[in-house]
């Protein structure tokens, strides 16, 4: 019941007209960047960070989950009108879909993406609502053994889930545990890493980072590629509306799609990509039409597409309760909860309360609101695609610059910005994760100083780290986790050296 009446709370926040009029924002926003490829929701929440610092934390927070789930949506449009996903998530979407819209069935593979989309968003934040209290009544209970060995979890995972190899997310994360050590020791007041410049002191920005290796390195690599040809979408001809066979073969892919999607997003591992692909499988090994997968059958458009949205709400959870990013964006996010010198926690539920259930309910709101600008202005998002490539990077590239120096105006943050771009372009260029650079920067104090504190409470003793079971299990996870890829690689070449 305190779920609830918590909830009751939030919508009392949600409704309030600034905080409407900034999730209406967020999702038009991440529609539109959803629907064009390569921009993506991480890019754009870093892109923004810089401008909304002066927002209030509760309606800056709220966009930027607009955004998230906008992009989660929008994504869909181009998969199928053009068979080019606009995120990674949606690239199952793109087999059925597509076929759908070639064969003059657009209007309903757009139908059932948008409609799965709003039934499982919808059932995966009431999941979000009365899963993460319970979560936060375990996490609230963790010592500082516990958070050094949930630290590791994160940077092992994240590490390994990122990028082609585990090796590139390691050398990614090493570079952002990097930064995050430089400026004041928080236990001794010395200064670390500074190189004796005193704007350093502070350490480095999470926004100027992120702004850097998202936005400035992918307009970097993007003008060094140098390739854009005019996108041809397929029109939508007859009726966008779904028939009531449509409604029949999809609601029920629309329900195993959500309950797939939502605990595996949740996972320090899971992401939007497993649950989408291990979906489309099921509906094609339940559907009583397989001959028509590969040709357009809805069900491979309506259970990917819900899976894709539910991981959304799940990715939600752990970034909550634990502080634990387990996408691109939700690192993103992670830098936005900090610059209001928020963190992400078990606390976040009991200090700032207002905020969090804020947030759940205006994603309740946010979803209706996606539904009615998805399906009638279907047209409008496609349009975007007319934009030219220089144009469009050329903005970021200055809309990017003018928002971190309004944020801190300062040579020397002009500057990090701009080698942070070089550094992300270079990233990008040689196939590096950017992600767990970003969560390397934030949580690496965080792990600093929990180890430290552990070690304090016992004396020197790293034992203690193993005394306690909660976070010896912590550690042998993060153990196994980071050995097993490369266990596996040697078994693989084993087997392929005897053949």
């Amino acid at each position: 019941m305190d779920s609830i009446s918590f909830l009751i709370d939030g919508f009392a926040l949600a409704i309030q007209p600034a905080n409407l009029i900034y999730a209406a924002i967020g999702v038009m926003i991440g529609t539109a960047v959803g629907v064009l490829p390569g921009i993506g929701p991480a890019l754009t929440v870093a892109l923004l960070l810089p401008v909304t610092f002066k927002l209030d934390p509760g309606g800056s927070i709220i966009m930027f989950a607009g955004i998230y789930y906008g992009g989660m949506y929008g994504g869909s449009t181009t998969a199928i009108l053009l068979n080019t996903p606009g995120e990674s998530a949606s690239v199952v979407t793109a087999l059925e879909g597509n076929k759908m819209a070639r064969s003059g069935r657009g209007g309903p593979a757009l139908a059932t993406a948008a409609i799965g989309s709003f039934v499982a968003a919808l059932i995966a934040t009431l999941g979000l609502a009365f899963l993460a209290p319970l979560l936060v009544k375990i996490a609230v209970k963790f010592g500082p053994w516990d958070y050094f060995g949930l630290m590791l979890i994160a940077f092992v995972t994240v590490s390994a889930t990122f990028g082609s190899s585990p090796m590139r997310g390691l050398t990614s994360l090493a570079f952002g545990l990097w930064l995050g050590l430089m400026g004041i020791d928080q236990l001794t007041g010395q200064a670390r890493l500074t190189f004796g410049v005193p704007e350093l002191l502070d350490g480095v920005e999470v926004t100027t980072l992120a702004v850097g290796l998202f936005a400035i390195g992918e307009a970097f690599f993007v003008a060094s590629r140098h390739l854009h040809k005019p996108e041809k979408p397929i029109p939508v001809k007859g009726s966008i509306w779904m028939t009531r066979e449509d409604w029949k073969r999809s609601w029920k892919p629309w329900l195993r799609g959500t309950f797939i999607g939502f605990p595996i997003g949740a996972l320090p591992a899971g992401g939007a990509e497993i649950p989408t692909f291990l979906s489309y499988n099921i509906e094609r090994q339940l559907s009583r039409k397989p001959e028509e997968f590969g040709q357009g059958a809805i069900e491979g458009v309506a259970g990917p597409e819900a899976a894709n949205n539910a991981s959304a709400a799940g990715t939600l959870v752990p970034l909550l309760t634990l502080g634990l990013p387990t996408s691109a964006t939700a690192a993103v996010m992670l830098a936005g909860f900090q610059q209001y010198n928020i963190q992400p926690g078990p606390l976040l539920f009991t200090q700032h309360a207002d905020l969090v259930w804020g947030l759940v309910a205006s994603l309740f709101i946010a979803n209706v609101m996606l539904l009615v600008l998805n399906l009638p202005l279907v047209g409008m998002w496609v349009r975007l695609l007319a934009i030219p490539l220089p144009w469009l990077y050329a903005g970021i590239l200055v809309f990017a610059s003018m928002g971190t120096i309004a944020a801190n105006p300062s040579v020397v943050e002009l500057l990090l910005l701009t080698g942070f771009g070089i550094v992300g372009f270079l990233m990008r260029r040689y196939d590096y994760p950017i992600a767990p650079a970003v969560v390397g920067l934030i949580l690496g104090p965080l792990a600093d100083n929990a180890l430290r504190r552990s070690l304090q409470m016992s004396l020197g003793d790293p034992m203690i780290l193993l005394q306690h079971p909660s976070s010896a299990i912590m550690i042998a996870i993060a153990t196994i986790a980071l050995i097993a890829p490369f266990i596996f690689r040697g078994l693989s070449r084993f087997r392929q050296d005897e053949d």
